[in-house]
């Protein structure tokens, strides 16, 4: 460190100073307490505490304030949630984000999302029980993803989240608002006695446009509630109420993630829709403000702090978590998504928006999935029926991707839909383009669940879901314990994350002060497990 220019007035007794570079990395470790430089025989040495007398002091040259990870963020998103940190475990489909990682973090002090998407009701209800057995006064929430071609599982998802009493919902995939998730939200509207409005059923909006954006900060369009309210699922109260507060507590500002993802940069995404929102407040004056947080992107203590630094009220961390003993992942995934780089991902389309042409980011490091998926998405662009399909194209899509005949995919889909929404085969029997979709669907939507329960043979198949920022995540580890997929526990990983960015605060305390600070300094390694201290 070099010698800043300036000049606090306080003084640390100099028997407390310590110049060796290792407790200098010691004192900003310790980031519960505050750090003061001064100078002793010439050199740039360290103290915790300040000094009443002159007598036998030395002149404090520069400070640090103490930065715990818990002082991280906003305090009104920990208490509205109830948790200890500004940290938002996101949901993963089809179980991956697993009741396992949910309890984890929840017992932590972190909120986390289930993920609910893809799965069948009675395994949803069965876990959403099971957590609320381990978590009983919370904190978790559970995903509720915009199904634009199966709306019936959208609506259904809704009536049982508010039938088990689910108080907190994370939306993802949303294009619009629907009446489903407007119900979830107006149905736990009340009146408190002071008159004001108490929201029962929270909602986070996971978003990456500010068109969506702008429907979430914005209160339920009449037309929806009209309708709510003439079906008898809200009372005029609660239609009246509605009108007041924004359809959504918090939005989520999705970058470059994995999964469902627009790609957008994240330096640019985040400042965008925190100005949206200063902006819609300023129209609506609610009397609780939305709180924006940062998603996509975030995988290391440097991109932690800078979406804090930036006006995030909180930070969602997914597919680090994917890696991670309680993730819903099989063992060959997670030993995988350990090694991923930056740029070992791709784009590929999604299972449940097929039809519409959105993609996913997928890991193509040790996988086919993503050139698989995209040949058939080709196929379905450009013939109308399977039967159109030329039939040296059909054999080896039957042969390298399917294994088996369409005909008896189709079969198997079939039975798959007749349980989970008879109302899209009626509609696949009358449309060859539909029942096209719904065959290469099949193969989509498997590819995911082979990756989850680890099927043997199907490997180079696997759907992973990841973004680059697991590979900066991997690249930072990579000469820590961390780097072993098997050490790698949620809570310790969320801990490290958040205690790196505290550090990394208290650093830049210091260079605003003027302090050099040496290259040995300016990093923090995860040097042994929260979980074991």
């Amino acid at each position: 460190m070099s010698k800043p220019s300036i000049d606090w007035n306080w003084q640390v007794e100099a028997s407390t100073l310590k110049n060796d570079p290792n407790n200098l990395k010691k004192a900003l470790l310790a980031i519960d307490k505050p750090v003061y430089l001064a100078e002793l025989n010439d050199a740039i040495a360290v103290s915790h505490q300040t000094s009443n007398t002159s007598i036998g002091a030395a002149q404090v040259l520069a400070f640090a304030q103490a930065v715990n990870a818990e002082d991280l963020g906003s305090d009104e998103f920990k208490k509205a949630h109830g948790v200890k940190y500004a940290y938002h475990g996101g949901a993963m489909a089809n179980g991956i984000a697993s009741v396992e990682l949910v309890i984890a973090l929840g017992q932590a002090g972190f909120l986390c999302s289930f993920g609910a998407a893809g799965l069948i009701p009675d395994v949803i209800e069965d876990s959403i029980k099971r957590i609320q057995a381990a978590l009983p006064n919370g904190p978790f929430a559970v995903n509720l993803i915009h199904a634009p071609s199966e709306e019936a599982l959208e609506s259904g998802a809704v009536e049982r989240f508010l039938k088990l009493g689910v108080d907190t919902v994370e939306a993802s995939a949303y294009l619009g608002l629907t009446e489903h998730i407007v119900h979830y939200r107006v149905a736990g509207l009340s009146q408190n006695p002071d008159g004001g409005v108490h929201i029962g059923n929270k909602v986070i909006a996971k978003i990456s446009r500010t068109e969506v954006a702008e429907k979430f900060m914005s209160p339920a369009p009449q037309k929806l509630l009209d309708k709510l309210l003439a079906a008898g699922k809200i009372t005029p109260l609660q239609a009246e109420l509605a009108l007041t507060v924004p359809m959504a507590d918090d939005i989520t500002a999705e970058a470059d993630s994995g999964g469902h993802t627009d790609n957008r940069p994240f330096l640019t995404l985040l400042p965008t829709i925190i100005q949206q929102r200063d902006q819609i407040q300023a129209k609506y004056n609610y009397k609780t403000p939305l709180r924006v947080g940062a998603g996509g992107g975030i995988g290391t203590p440097e991109s932690t702090l800078a979406a804090y630094n930036m006006g995030a009220a909180y930070v969602v961390l997914g597919s680090v978590n994917q890696a991670c003993v309680e993730a819903g992942a099989s063992e060959h995934t997670r030993k995988l998504l350990a090694n991923v780089e930056m740029a070992d991902v791709t784009m590929a389309p999604a299972a449940d928006m097929f039809e519409m042409g959105v993609k996913l980011q997928v890991v193509k490091r040790g996988s086919m999935f993503a050139m698989r998926a995209n040949k058939l998405y080709e196929l379905y662009s450009n013939y109308p029926s399977i039967e159109a399909i030329p039939a040296v194209e059909r054999e080896k899509v039957e042969k390298q991707i399917f294994r088996q005949n369409l005909d008896q995919v189709w079969d198997t889909t079939k039975a798959f839909f007749h349980e989970r929404d008879p109302e899209m085969l009626a509609r696949a029997k009358h449309d060859p383009k539909r029942k096209m979709a719904l065959i290469f669907r099949w193969y989509l939507g498997l590819s995911s669940r082979w990756s989850n329960i680890g099927e043997t043979g199907r490997e180079m198949d696997y759907q992973i879901w990841a973004g680059p920022s697991l590979g900066a995540f991997n690249s930072w580890v990579k000469e820590t314990y961390l780097a072993d997929y098997q050490e790698r526990y949620a809570v310790d990983v969320a801990l490290h994350l958040l205690t790196g960015a505290a550090y990394l605060a208290r650093i830049n305390q210091l260079k605003l002060q003027g302090v050099s600070i040496h290259s040995s300094l300016l990093n923090y390694q995860p040097a042994e497990s929260f979980l074991s201290v």
